[in-house]
């Protein structure tokens, strides 16, 4: 059905949640909590909402406790087995997930999802509205109309009024008819023994209604389904009753409830970052919170007044941008300062591309930089804070006042994870998103140096870098505070942090002549015992082949092989086998 403003889109969430928690089986985050049919179904929604841009949309659930069905009927769905668990405890957070999409959810105890969604086929089509049903349970075609069709999305399957009337001959809503004969196993609908869903469609077919079937029963040629009909009336006409979706539930038929609203998209993210959705938590995470002043510092007039800025402060948080990875041999692009949330700047030194900005020369603002960073009465902020130091010290400053990493605060707080990046950290406790080096530097074959790096890009970059950084301490420190790890943290950690630091600057002196005589001689045993092991194969061979050694060993050599690999069916020559063949007192070449 093509986009239209007035199409309702009428999610069966039941049926979904079902589905995509057997779709994907086994799913959980690092907790341990079940996260299979909430992805699933996420997805499934969010496809929609892209595919189809909708401007009503809905999504029905059932409720616990019975129906009306029940009370005409008490062994209904009886047969079925209850929700898993791990499939139920999934439920809240997918409804905050649905609630944060901006789209209304409905459910009413007493009725089912299908009596829900019939009704608001009603309410829509009396006011001109085409609706969509997006389900693919077959219950559903009864409510099929000109005006109403159903697109199961994980089939991408729709079927529409023409289709169906076509490929049977009737009416939609004559599957009440076909459900009332053929029952249905799966919600304990008797219906009529021996009457299935082909049986009952043709049955239909011949006599055009339910009631027919049951007036002319004496014309139905086979003995057996005569006497079915004739015996089991009563279960079928309960069964009609029974498959027969209400279109009149009370509720509120205001159908503006169902315009789609905005996404909470911090909510959402925070909700994909517990779960551990890393996919749906970068759709949605927010690069902006609040304003921010990120500004570029091109003259002495303005570092001056970013100084003064700083020693009022007090505290500076620090990134530096370079030419690469190994402080001892990186070029020093631009350092950008942060001494107050939201507010950064950045101080290109080295960026060289066709058309750059004059950017301050380092032996001009060399006094001023280390007026502040040497200053130990300002605290000092970084992430993997000894790596600026370390680019700084071969620059001529020394960065004195250090007080805090947050790589460090991370892994004092949770040893056991294995990121303590700024990305990781960001996300986790700022719920941000945070400029990859990527998206400003390029990757693969169009990968460029930082100093090739517009300064624009690089500011924007290197200042976010600067303040999620000073963001982040804080955090933090409170949360080492808590738990009293904050001792552990700046008596031993940020004090050892300086010693390191010179350790790995002033390196550690070597006797080259010794190494190298050392080379040598390895090298020439080396040769040797490939000697005394191709006399004792008879044969030359690689020795670093696992293949030739096993022939050798094994073949040519005739020692008893210990086992052979899983993948290559070869003869294993790892070192357990070796040690086991050596144990036995056989001379392993």
């Amino acid at each position: 059905m093509p986009q239209d403003k007035k199409t309702v889109y009428l999610i069966d969430g039941s049926s979904y949640i079902h589905r995509a928690y057997h779709a994907i089986r086994g799913l959980a985050n690092s907790k341990g909590f079940p996260t299979n049919a909430i992805l699933g179904f996420t997805k499934m929604v969010l496809k929609l909402l892209t595919e189809k841009n909708p401007e009503y949309l809905a999504i029905v659930f059932d409720t616990k406790g019975p129906t009306f069905r029940h009370k005409i009927y008490e062994d209904y769905k009886a047969n079925r087995p209850p929700m898993p668990e791990d499939m139920a405890v999934q439920l809240p957070a997918l409804k905050e997930v649905v609630k944060n999409l901006g789209i209304k959810m409905f459910e009413l105890q007493g009725f089912e999802a299908d009596d829900i969604i019939g009704t608001w086929v009603r309410i829509c089509e009396e006011n001109g509205f085409r609706t969509v049903m997006v389900t693919g349970d077959k219950d559903f075609r009864q409510l099929i109309t000109p005006a109403t069709s159903m697109w199961d999305t994980m089939k991408d399957r729709v079927v529409d009024y023409e289709s169906l009337k076509t490929d049977y001959g009737f009416e939609p809503e004559k599957f009440i008819d076909v459900m009332g004969l053929s029952g249905d196993r799966t919600d304990n609908i008797p219906g009529v023994p021996g009457v299935g869903e082909k049986t009952a469609i043709t049955l239909i077919q011949e006599f055009g209604s339910f009631e027919n079937v049951f007036d002319r029963v004496e014309e139905v040629k086979k003995k057996k389904l005569k006497e079915n009909l004739k015996s089991f009336r009563d279960e079928a006409f309960l069964s009609k009753d029974l498959v027969t979706i209400d279109r009149f539930v009370p509720m509120n038929e205001d159908l503006e409830q169902l315009r789609l609203g905005q996404p909470s998209g911090n909510a959402l993210a925070t909700i994909f970052r517990e779960l551990e959705f890393r996919g749906l938590w970068d759709q949605f995470a927010s690069r902006e919170e609040g304003s921010k002043d990120y500004r570029l510092c091109l003259s002495m007039k303005a570092l001056a007044a970013l100084a003064e800025q700083v020693v009022e402060a007090g505290i500076l948080s620090i990134d530096t941008e370079t030419t690469g990875q190994d402080p001892l041999r990186a070029g020093l692009v631009g350092i950008s300062l942060c001494c107050e949330e939201a507010k950064a700047t950045y101080l290109p030194l080295g960026h060289l591309y066709l058309g750059v900005p004059v950017q301050l020369e380092w032996s001009e603002v060399l006094p001023i930089l280390k007026g502040i960073l040497e200053d130990e009465r300002i605290l000092k902020i970084g992430q993997n804070i000894k790596y600026d130091a370390e680019v700084l010290k071969r620059h001529g400053v020394e960065l004195k006042g250090i007080n805090f990493d947050t790589m460090i605060a991370s892994y004092v707080i949770n040893p056991g994870i294995r990121q303590h990046n700024l990305d990781y950290l960001a996300q986790h406790y700022l719920n941000h998103k945070m400029v990859s080096y990527e998206e400003v530097a390029g990757k693969g074959k169009n990968a460029r140096s930082f100093s090739e790096v517009e300064i624009e890009k690089a500011c924007e970059y290197s200042c976010e870098d600067a303040d999620i950084t000073f963001r982040l301490s804080r955090i933090l420190d409170q949360k080492m505070r808590a738990e009293e790890n904050d001792k552990l943290f700046y008596d031993l950690e940020m004090k050892l942090l300086p010693v390191l630091m010179d350790m790995e600057m002033t390196g550690i002196k070597i006797d080259a002549g010794f190494f190298r005589e050392m080379s040598v001689r390895f090298a020439q045993e080396m040769k040797e015992m490939e000697g005394e092991i191709f006399a004792e194969a008879g044969m030359e061979f690689n020795i670093n082949s696992p293949q030739q050694l096993g022939y050798v060993l094994f073949e040519k050599l005739g020692l008893p092989s210990q086992k052979k690999t899983a993948k290559s069916g070869r003869y294993s020559t790892d070192v357990k086998v070796l040690k086991a063949l050596s144990a036995l007192a056989f001379k392993i070449p």
